[in-house]
């Protein structure tokens, strides 16, 4: 297994490495090849996240202990600290979580070879063009022994793994469309076939690396320093004014027009505590029909389906990503054009507790627990705040976010009202929502400052793990779904 293979330079120097990192980020050490006689690399980019100012991120790492022991812990198996633990550290029982599942999936004994996992998570990272997931599994997928030629395209790998073309996109853009026949052409391909604990195994690693995905591009992650493109030899400064000064937003200006946008949007968080606390009460007097709910579901659907992101220009992804998946021309947005209707998946017909759970823990021992805790922590986290408001039960927003993702995904909880998804919802928040789980490589900074703007950077953080998840699990329900009427 990979971590047993790390250095003992490495462990022994493990400390030093890691205080090199949290260094690395705030400081701009003017080291030059006059100085030490050699060309020091320095991140490209400042800081973990391009939305996010660093000195938030570091700040929790140096405060919370139990982050701390997180990180050195993941720092001692791995050998790095990616740029995606950094920003996962606002919330460290999910990030402690996500971690465990990682290693299970990644590295523990399973149905697939380590060089297979990784290269299935290049597939399922390249069909949202998120080079960052990319180049971090081609480096894994080297590392554990991995044919170099497979990454020169999907047609250079054994042609089982090329069979997966057609599953990863579906999942990726339309997962509703996955039927039995499709899983059946996987099974049954002669000597390129999968058994049904490697698919399942396959369709795990695709949805989890379809969702990071999403939380990678939410949060702006920046490229980790040891991958390509995640370095540079240029100096760190300019002008004498600190590079990561002007890119995070930490000058004087920002500070000016960041103190004046905050008063501009004085009372945005108590307008929604105040949403909230009345569709409570109108609960507590009348609950709407069966029949009205359904309407308001079916509304809603439709009106997801109508939402079109605002950065909706044509995204062409390059030779270097392209190259690992098949018909780059497949996505969401056909969706519309087809004129299609999403079929509704009542969830009290198929779902991950009672059904998706099972399957997964049958085929794949163990790891369904750990994927529902994975989904319940994301679900249930909460701190009781909202931005500066403490003693506040956010469980209603937090349905709401999960349960509109699931909309867009043609997935129905009869026991809910849809129309509090407009009551708590405003319309630049579901295109920030939509974005995110469905096309997530056009998400931009200007997007992710303009939802939720008097909110903490960890409140929004919180927003993409629950956005991950949600979608995760519904990918997840319809190729479990599909499994299952194979299999039956």
């Amino acid at each position: 297994m990979r971590h047993a293979s790390a250095s003992n330079e490495t462990m022994e120097n493990s400390s030093l490495t890691m205080t090199d990192l949290f260094k690395m980020c705030t400081q701009c050490e003017r080291l030059s090849k006059k100085d030490v006689g050699v060309r020091i690399p320095r991140p490209v980019g400042n800081g973990p996240s391009r939305f996010i100012p660093e000195k938030e991120i570091l700040q929790v790492s140096k405060l919370d202990e139990r982050i701390q022991s997180i990180f050195e812990d993941a720092f001692a198996v791995l050998g790095r600290l990616d740029n995606i633990s950094l920003v996962m550290g606002f919330h460290p029982q999910y990030l402690e979580n996500f971690l465990k599942t990682q290693h299970y999936l990644l590295l523990m004994d399973g149905p697939l070879s380590l060089h297979c996992r990784h290269y299935i998570g290049i597939m399922a990272a390249a069909r949202h063009q998120c080079t960052y997931l990319v180049n971090l599994h081609v480096n894994d997928f080297l590392q554990v022994g991995g044919d170099p030629k497979w990454l020169n395209g999907l047609e250079e790998a054994p042609q089982k793994l090329q069979a997966l073309g057609e599953l990863n996109k579906i999942l990726a853009h339309r997962p509703w469309l996955l039927t039995k026949e499709h899983i059946e052409r996987l099974l049954k391909a002669e000597e390129h076939s999968w058994s049904l604990a490697e698919l399942i195994h396959v369709v795990v690693l695709l949805t989890l690396y379809h969702s990071l995905a999403s939380f990678t591009f939410g949060c702006g992650i920046n490229p980790d320093i040891h991958t390509d493109g995640g370095h540079t030899f240029r100096p760190p400064s300019l002008s004498g004014y600190c590079v990561c000064d002007i890119a995070n937003g930490n000058g004087v200006l920002e500070e000016m027009f960041g103190n004046q946008q905050v008063s501009e949007l004085s009372g945005e968080v108590e307008v929604l505590m105040e949403k909230m606390k009345q569709l409570q009460e109108s609960h507590d007097e009348e609950e709407a029909s069966q029949e009205e709910m359904a309407t308001r579901f079916e509304r809603e659907k439709t009106e997801s389906m109508l939402v079109v992101t605002s950065e909706d220009e044509e995204c062409v992804p390059s030779r270097d990503v392209s190259r690992h998946f098949e018909d780059p021309s497949y996505g969401y947005k056909d969706f519309y054009r087809r004129g299609e209707q999403v079929p509704t998946l009542r969830v009290q017909d198929y779902n991950w507790e009672d059904h998706g759970f099972s399957l997964v823990n049958r085929l794949y021992p163990d790891f369904g627990q750990l994927l529902d805790e994975k989904f319940q922590i994301a679900y249930n986290l909460t701190y009781n705040t909202m931005a500066t408001h403490h003693g506040v039960d956010t469980s209603m927003l937090r349905r709401a976010i999960w349960n509109y993702t699931h909309c867009m995904f043609g997935i129905r909880y009869d026991d809910y009202d849809y129309g509090e998804i407009n009551q708590l919802l405003d319309r630049g928040f579901k295109v920030y929502i939509k974005t995110m789980v469905r096309t997530p490589e056009k998400i931009t900074k200007r997007m992710y400052d303009s939802f939720w703007r008097q909110f903490k950077h960890s409140e929004k953080v919180h927003v993409n793990l629950l956005l991950m998840e949600a979608r995760m699990q519904a990918e997840l329900l319809y190729a479990l779904r599909a499994i299952t009427r194979y299999m039956t």
